[in-house]
């Protein structure tokens, strides 16, 4: 759908069937679509950067991860087509920037920007799932994240059990 509507914005008008790979385009606009799936692509090396920096704090360490994905042939060939990929990658990434922000932000409970980042991430979830049910990986993998989350609280003995009613 996404896809969809990036040619509708950029004026395609809906003729060409995309049968087999390597048809002539002849006049058929699909700039608009390639555009999108490679902004999508561009856009995982920052969020790949921000993921590691909440993690480590390593700008070394952020930087290099960066350019690991802008130097990943796959991806870079992955991101220039109209395929459903990128916008899955796209989701994945973000999804995994929800998950490590909302947990940065898991002293602040109930905040604003605790919120936004617990929302942020069923959103990017949901959206990662929609696209392929490969992105169920990615729900997954906050399972376990959360799962820890809760051991981590649960077997905190110096606080009283009664602080912790409201999550059964």
């Amino acid at each position: 759908m996404l896809i969809a509507l990036s040619g509708y914005m950029s004026g395609y008008d809906g003729n060409f069937p995309f049968d087999k790979p390597g048809d002539k385009y002849d006049d058929t606009n699909y700039a608009g679509m390639r555009m999108f799936c490679a902004f999508l692509g561009a856009s995982i090396a920052p969020i790949s950067f921000l993921i590691v920096w909440e993690l480590t704090f390593s700008l070394s360490a952020s930087c290099m991860a960066s350019i690991f994905i802008i130097c990943d042939v796959g991806v870079l060939t992955l991101t220039q087509y109209i395929l459903l990929d990128p916008i899955l990658l796209f989701f994945i990434m973000c999804s995994t920037l929800g998950i490590v922000k909302f947990y940065n932000h898991r002293h602040y409970v109930f905040s604003r920007k605790w919120w936004f980042w617990l929302c942020f991430t069923g959103v990017m979830l949901a959206c990662a799932v929609s696209v392929k049910f490969v992105g169920i990986f990615v729900v997954i993998l906050c399972g376990f994240h959360t799962i820890s989350q809760l051991w981590e609280v649960l077997t905190d003995l110096s606080k009283p059990m009664v602080n912790y009613y409201f999550i059964f």
